[in-house]
């Protein structure tokens, strides 16, 4: 039987079953927050007494600080409480149990930290779950750490999808190690996406060397599991709220492929103005370069392919390099991201747009969905504290900005309005020679090996392509190529 069949054939239960059935796999829970359902389903599936050395729960904070330390932020329900959670609990398996029985068992310790619905269902329901485990007996352990939101409108059926959620990565960790992409699915079996969302997971330790991360924020989002992935330039996974949460925030959209130089300067020249706001706090800015499903699917020789993850890779590597915080996002249409973003944060958001992405915004046909239409999608992506700054661009010798911009005559007057109300604005400062630089064509140079694309991205750009041969770039330039014939003949 394919791993895939066993999946779909495996209840909640029988996954319990088959881990307490498992005379090797031995170890605790520990879950604050949210009930003891984890633990519970592997009590009810029988035969746990093989399996669980120790289940508990300090939800007393002073309990829980005795026990696991204070954090420096003071928040129970942060990675920093689960990693504490998590090293405490697998050291004692180690120091109690190791002795007797580590070279017959893998030991594991689970942990999370929710904070479910409360009486008022006034809070914003999440948790972080994770799962210390050895494969080997004596073996180095691995982590795996998700981040979730709760989508249940009720108590009890939030701590039902937690339990269920954990038996699920407790089985993966033993039974699904070996293919990423199965283990991350079968994270939802017998759950469905409109109960739980899973918007950070990071695969950590010997036996996930295998696992890029990067990868992995992306399938998040293509699955479906969650809307938005974010990871820092180091590769690292973010939950979204913890990156964001209560920080001013600047989002530049594109495919970047590759970076160039126009990409680079509309950057600089839209944060430098963003942070001249005079109700921005340089000190609390996130800058984000986002890129959505459809901008990672366009391009494609067939556009039913999907996604080329090397190509991912290869735009991800080039922006992580550049000291990036990147976000993968479903989000086509602006409204939708900026409603997104606002429910983190509630302080000044820029968007920083090409002038093609204002024509976008202002053309009707895309909110036909919307009963109310282009101004529905307006109030939604102009009433918060958001600000979009319009890089120019270059048709027909002509500079076409803000000043330039003339949207149907019956939204004339809305335009004016949005300007007037310091909701739009060009990015004044900008390097005109480089609004001559087309991505399209400077991918073409670097495929074809032609001499110049260098000079039109920046310099650690063409560096790292160089360096890594990425889009294609020929290991032999054409200026290379020429040389090699005159030296022949």
């Amino acid at each position: 039987m394919s791993i895939t069949q066993d999946r779909r054939t495996l209840a909640t239960k029988q996954k319990a079953l088959t881990i307490n059935l498992n005379e090797c796999i031995y170890g605790s829970f520990a879950e604050i927050g949210a009930g003891q359902d984890v633990a519970g389903n592997f009590f009810k599936a029988g035969g746990a007494s093989g399996t669980i050395a120790k289940t508990m729960s300090a939800y007393d904070m002073i309990y829980s600080d005795a026990i696991y330390g204070v954090s420096p932020d003071k928040r129970y329900v942060s990675e920093a409480r689960l990693m504490s959670m998590l090293n405490h609990e697998y050291g004692l398996l180690i120091e109690r149990l190791a002795n007797q029985r580590g070279n017959r068992t893998t030991f594991f310790a689970f942990a999370d930290t929710v904070s479910a619905l409360n009486y008022k269902k006034t809070n914003d329901a999440h948790g972080w779950i994770g799962v210390r485990f050895q494969l080997t007996p004596n073996g180095e352990y691995n982590d795996v750490i998700l981040h979730v939101k709760l989508l249940d409108n009720d108590n009890n059926l939030q701590q039902q999808a937690i339990g269920i959620l954990g038996v699920n990565l407790m089985y993966a960790c033993f039974h699904y190690q070996e293919d990423a992409s199965v283990f991350m699915n079968s994270l939802m079996d017998d759950l469905t996406r409109d109960r739980i969302q899973i918007d950070m997971i990071r695969f950590v330790g010997p036996d996930f060397a295998h696992v890029d991360n990067r990868l992995m924020s992306l399938r998040l989002v293509k699955s479906g599991f969650s809307d938005v992935a974010v990871f820092g330039p180091d590769g690292k996974n973010l939950p979204p709220t913890d990156a964001l949460y209560k920080k001013h925030i600047v989002v530049m959209r594109g495919r970047f492929r590759p970076m160039v130089n126009v990409h680079s300067d509309m950057l600089t020249n839209g944060v430098k103005q963003f942070l001249e706001e005079p109700d921005v706090d340089k000190k609390n800015v996130v800058v984000l370069l986002e890129l959505t499903l459809q901008a990672l699917k366009e391009r494609n020789a067939n556009p039913e392919d999907d996604i080329d993850e090397k190509d991912f890779l290869d735009r991800v590597d080039i922006l992580c390099s550049l000291g990036q915080t990147v976000m993968i996002s479903n989000y086509h249409e602006y409204y939708k991201l900026v409603a997104y973003l606002s429910k983190i944060t509630r302080l000044k958001i820029g968007m920083v747009l090409g002038y093609p992405n204002l024509e976008y915004i202002f053309s009707e046909e895309h909110y036909k969905e919307l009963p109310g239409g282009i101004l529905e999608s307006f109030a939604t992506l102009f009433s918060r504290k958001v600000k979009l700054f319009i890089y120019p661009t270059l048709r027909n010798g002509i500079i076409q900005n803000c000043l330039r911009f003339f949207p149907p005559p019956h939204l004339i007057d809305l335009y004016r309005y949005l300007i007037a109300n310091n909701k739009i604005e060009d990015i004044t400062h900008y390097n005109e020679l480089n609004l001559q630089i087309q991505t399209d064509d400077v991918l073409g140079m670097i495929k074809t090996g032609k001499e110049g694309w260098e000079n039109l991205v920046p310099a650690e750009v063409a560096s790292i392509i160089k360096e890594r041969h990425l889009f294609g770039l020929p290991h032999e330039t054409v200026t290379e190529k020429e040389e090699i014939k005159t030296a022949q003949s």
